[in-house]
C-alpha cells in the first residue's frame, strides 16, 4: 500500500516550486525526473552518477604494508616488421 503525501505549490522567482514534504527522504539537491502522462504528473529520483574514490591516500594505511617500488624495466623497441609500411 502506498502513502499519500501533500505538496504545495510556490512562486519562486520567476517560477513554480513544488514543496515536497520531508517523510519522502529526499536530501537537498537531489534531481527529479518529471513527466507527465495522461493529465498526471510522474516524479522519479533521477539516476546518481557513480562517484569516484581518490584511493592515493591509501598507501600505508594499512599495518604491515610496506612500501616496495615497482622494478624499473626497460624493453625492447617494437620490432620494425610490426610497424605498418607507407
Amino acid at each position: 500500500m502506498s502513502n499519500e503525501y501533500r505538496a504545495k505549490v510556490f512562486k519562486s522567482g520567476n517560477s513554480v516550486a513544488l514543496r515536497l514534504p520531508k517523510a519522502l527522504g529526499l536530501k537537498d539537491g537531489d534531481e527529479m525526473i518529471l513527466r507527465e502522462e495522461q493529465s498526471e504528473f510522474i516524479f522519479k529520483l533521477a539516476d546518481q552518477p557513480r562517484k569516484k574514490i581518490d584511493v592515493s591516500g591509501f598507501w600505508g594505511k594499512a599495518a604491515g604494508m610496506v612500501h616496495v617500488p615497482a622494478p624499473q624495466e626497460d624493453f625492447e623497441p617494437r620490432p620494425s616488421s610490426l610497424r605498418k609500411n607507407p
